[in-house]
């Protein structure tokens, strides 16, 4: 039986297996991948760039078939999977308009001679990916990647197989060149001989502290570079001066987009007194009024976990949460559904002594913390091991930003909750990961700044 399996959460059919590649496969994607890395070191990214806007409108004409494979391997709403696709089409349009401009050289003030640093490109590309978002991490790696120059092999998670194959099939019909991106069906055996393999220059994972302390450690081996973004438990802080229309419309899916399977989505809500009960009211309401279903679905607004194993470790989770003294403010009733639904929950009263006090909780449940003031809701905020995202809701413009800047994290939305955009750069600090993805930092993330400083003058 193989390890990548198409198991609909819903049904809880299972309609596709995929096997592991043979050793021959692996050998001739490494090499046809390098191959072309050296044949793009002599092109120019215009090219490219021409493709990837090809790839957006690949993406665009297979927009219903992309998000459906994404729901129907995962779970999401199908209304959340057709905007991950539309995220996706953004992206290739950013990159293939902005893409080339960012590899411009770069001039340095030096009295040694004239200097500067071009950007280029390193070599292949090892993606490791997750299921959360089936379509956006593949593309938010590749689409800088591609107008760099750097081939891509993608491992995708063992449960979208099928969203890893039709990204690789759509992206192929646009014209990008065989090579460009490379889905490989890899045992974890399989993945730390191709990031040993001298071919491979870096190595990109979305996913677990457990997966990224594997991949970070065998890449580290190798002398390669990595990225990695991996979980988050980010604070949502909640002012007495929030503004009730903001701060009720951010609340309306913080905690149940995608299921809260968020990495970014807001794990901690911490309010101070005077905004608490409004907060555990507004939330119980938005809790109480989800409808459960089939994703595919218009009028469903609860989706299933990916998995069934997901609903077992958050339930395990909440469990442990309870027993060590968390209260249950609110739980979400029976669903009769045999999909992997789980009950919307509320947990108050989580001391730091709680399990779940520095875990990241990756479903639709909501932990709120009562704090006094300001200073209380900062230490608490970074009272953690990441450091994702994190989200102020504030109507003092002046003091928020203030306030943001002492979050030990990688990104802040005030008054707003998470976000992503090809032009915002993504990616956190602590055991949350190192690098960032997207915008011009992402597209510096596999290039060589490679010095020239000419010193005629300065020899004369």
């Amino acid at each position: 039986m193989s390890n990548y399996q198409s198991i609909n959460p819903y049904t809880n059919e299972n309609f596709a297996e995929y096997s592991n590649p043979t050793a021959q496969h692996i050998e001739e994607s490494i090499n046809l991948a390098n191959c072309l890395y050296k044949k793009w070191r002599h092109e120019s990214p215009q090219k490219r760039s021409q493709i990837l806007d090809k790839i957006a409108d690949n993406f665009k004409d297979n927009r219903v078939q992309m998000a459906t494979i994404i729901t129907k391997e995962m779970g999401k709403l199908y209304v959340e999977s057709l905007e991950e696709v539309d995220l996706c089409i953004n992206i290739c349009h950013y990159f293939a308009q902005h893409g080339v401009d960012m590899l411009n050289k770069v001039p340095l003030n030096t009295s040694l001679g004239n200097a500067y640093y071009l950007k280029q490109a390193t070599g292949v590309i090892m993606a490791c990916e997750p299921w959360n978002f089936p379509l956006y991490q593949i593309i938010r790696v590749f689409a800088p990647n591609f107008i760099v120059g750097n081939p891509m092999l993608l491992k995708h998670a063992h449960n979208v197989p099928g969203c890893a194959a039709l990204a690789e099939k759509i992206i192929k019909r646009a014209g990008a060149p065989e090579g460009s991106m490379i889905n490989l069906y890899l045992s974890y055996q399989q993945l730390a001989d191709v990031i040993s393999d001298n071919r491979i220059k870096g190595v990109a994972l979305t996913g677990s502290e457990r997966g990224g302390a594997s991949v970070a450690m065998q890449a580290g081996k190798s002398l390669k570079k990595s990225t990695m973004e991996l979980g988050g438990n980010d604070p949502f802080i909640v002012l007495n001066d929030a503004d009730d229309t903001i701060l009720k419309n951010v609340l309306q899916d913080a905690r149940t987009y995608n299921c809260g399977q968020v990495c970014t989505s807001s794990k901690r809500i911490i309010v101070l007194e005077d905004k608490y009960d409004q907060v555990l009211n507004e939330l119980k309401n938005i809790f109480a009024n989800l409808k459960p279903g089939d994703p595919m679905n218009k009028s469903t607004t609860l989706a299933p976990l990916n998995s069934e194993s997901a609903k077992k470790k958050l339930t395990q989770q909440v469990k442990q949460a309870c027993e060590a003294g968390a209260n249950i403010s609110y739980q979400y009733p029976n669903i009769n559904e045999k999909g992997a639904f789980f009950r919307p929950i509320i947990l108050t009263n989580i001391n730091k002594e709680n399990p779940i006090f520095n875990q990241e909780l990756f479903g639709p449940v909501a932990c709120i913390y009562k704090v006094k003031d300001i200073s209380e809701a900062i230490e608490l905020a970074n009272d953690s091991s990441f450091g994702l995202g994190s989200s102020i809701i504030s109507s003092n413009v002046a003091k928020a930003p203030e306030i943001a800047s002492q979050i030990e994290t990688g990104m802040t939305v005030i008054n707003g909750r998470w976000i992503t955009a090809p032009e915002l750069p993504f990616g956190g600090i602590k055991n949350s990961g190192y690098g960032r993805e997207l915008s011009e930092l992402g597209l510096n993330a596999f290039i060589n700044e490679h010095l020239i400083i000419d010193c005629t003058k300065s020899n004369k």
